[in-house]
């Protein structure tokens, strides 16, 4: 059937693109996507200002995050993005490599496209270079044995971020972080809030062995400051429940009103007693907190924070070893936290609650500090992407060389295992090897030096058994990455690379695209949708 065919069979508000049309504007978008990352990769990576419609600014060199706040319609541009935001859920780092090597395995394809290969043999010659990088990765991976290389991992992902100056004491920080939270090899990244506050500078950032939450305590008579806490934590109202909107209540007499009045109060400090009784020193609760409550509990020298988020009570549990009550009678001593000090903190005009001194605390909190929001902004996203690595390193267990030495060492073995290949396969196979270069090769053209140059050592390099040399981008020149301290987690590497490549196996099948603007769409024919990125 023709594309003039079709015209007199889909509705006039769709729009179809078909054969090496739909293939060529689909990997155009991806090498699109490629490009806008490609200038961010590494330490000497460009930063980018996203500004969006109402004004607000955001400067970062973080691929997911450019990702996430472009507005992206093209459809196979949009899968691009989703790689990057898988590769962030699953490992925390490696997003630009992800799209970058995407885009630049796309670009390989559309030359054997133009020899008339196939796009179901290149997407097989694809899967058999995915299978044998893979394999290649897991014997040219090391184990990790010392903190001393897991906070190598930490520099290496934070180079680049905003936090070159300050990295080494920022590492530190991460991996004490994620040694108190792990529990063997179960870690969550959820245990570890970030805290940002403005002020100061980057280095008087700091662990706190407890938690920091955005509140203040309820009533100001209470104490601001509370030692040797005894921490109740509960997920329930501190106050009357209202009536329903059809109850009546009848009252003919005054004394019936202060009846009335007496009782609820009667019941307000009955929860008072409850509370008092149960050894609590600071209570923290989910829900609201009575006015005449917080009067009692001020009174009796209690800390109550009121609308404290859930999640952050589940921290403040891990933090304290404490438990989350549901019900005022089911309270008991065994089930409250413990901490050295609960202080309510004022900055500026703001307050903070600072949970300190916990004894074997199961969540933490990373404090930063930075001169102004921006750059507390980019320093959490280069922190996260430290914690993603090293909770990436320590449950693979390994990692590998960085500064594109991993890229180099596997594109050089893949072309021998093309060659081992029958078929046009092995045409596809060198494509995902020369793919792979893109990482080096971005590397070198974002520190300013000769990529061809730079490929052309490293590839000597690598031929002569230099299997763990790269570019170390400090001194500009080519060296053992190990020796340098430059190592990335296995997970980063196989995730990006397993991604980049079934994205892009699916974006070659595809021949034909519809869109469709609806049937209420006043024009006859859609304009090509692809416009946008051209």
């Amino acid at each position: 059937m023709t594309d003039k065919d079709s015209e007199y069979i889909l509705p006039e508000h769709v729009s179809r693109t078909l054969g090496r049309e739909a293939q060529r504007n689909n990997i155009l978008a991806a090498k699109v996507i490629a490009d806008i990352v490609k200038t961010t990769l590494g330490p000497r990576g460009m930063d980018k200002m996203l500004v969006n419609s109402s004004g607000e600014v955001i400067v970062t060199n973080d691929g997911v995050t450019i990702l996430e706040e472009m507005e992206i319609d093209h459809p196979a541009a949009k899968m691009i993005t989703d790689i990057a935001k898988t590769q962030e859920s699953e490992v925390g780092d490696g997003t630009t490599t992800a799209a970058l090597l995407a885009g630049t395995l796309l670009a390989e394809a559309e030359k054997l496209l133009e020899r008339k290969i196939h796009p179901t043999v290149i997407a097989k010659g694809y899967r058999l270079a995915v299978g044998e990088a893979l394999r290649i990765l897991q014997i040219l991976a090391i184990p990790v044995k010392s903190k001393e290389v897991l906070k190598q991992v930490v520099m290496t992902a934070m180079t680049g971020k905003g936090a070159e100056g300050n990295k080494e004491a920022l590492s530190e920080l991460i991996v004490q972080a994620v040694d108190q939270v792990a529990e063997k090899k179960e870690i969550s990244l959820s245990d570890i809030k970030i805290q940002k506050l403005k002020g100061e500078s980057v280095q008087d950032s700091t662990l706190i062995q407890g938690m920091i939450i955005d509140k203040e305590r309820s009533h100001s008579e209470m104490p601001s400051l509370v030692s040797k806490a005894r921490i109740l934590i509960l997920d329930c109202a501190l106050e009357l429940k209202s009536p329903e909107s059809e109850t009546k209540i009848s009252i003919s007499s005054p004394d019936q009103l202060n009846s009335f009045l007496e009782s609820e109060e009667n019941r307000l400090k009955e929860m008072a007693d409850l509370l008092i009784a149960s050894g609590a020193s600071v209570i923290f609760c989910q829900k609201g907190i009575d006015d005449v409550l917080q009067y009692y509990l001020a009174k009796a020298g209690i800390f109550a924070c009121r609308r404290v988020a859930k999640s952050d009570l589940e921290k403040i549990a891990k933090a304290t070893g404490g438990k989350i009550i549901s019900q005022l009678r089911d309270v008991h001593l065994s089930q409250l936290g413990s901490a050295d000090e609960v202080e309510e903190v004022r900055k500026g005009e703001d307050f903070l609650v600072y949970i300190r001194g916990c004894s074997n605390p199961h969540a933490v909190t990373i404090l930063l500090r930075g001169s102004t929001q921006h750059i507390l902004d980019e320093l959490e996203r280069a922190v996260k992407d430290g914690l993603g690595d090293v909770i990436a390193a320590i449950k693979s267990g390994a990692v590998v060389a960085g500064g594109g030495a991993v890229e180099i060492e596997l594109s050089k073995q893949l072309r021998v295992f093309a060659r081992s290949l029958g078929g046009r396969e092995q045409l596809a196979v060198d494509a995902f090897a020369n793919s792979l270069e893109c990482v080096p090769e971005a590397l070198a053209e974002n520190a300013g030096l000769d990529p061809i140059d730079i490929l052309a050592e490293l590839k000597r390099k690598h031929e002569t058994g230099s299997a763990t040399h790269g570019l170390n981008l400090f001194t500009n020149q080519i060296e053992d990455m190990l020796s340098a301290g430059i190592i990335e987690p296995l997970k980063v590497k196989t995730q990006a690379i397993s991604s980049a490549a079934e994205v892009a196996s699916m974006i070659l099948r595809i021949d034909d695209v519809l869109i469709s603007k609806g049937p209420d769409s006043n024009a006859k024919k859609i304009n090509n949708p692809y416009r946008d990125i051209d």
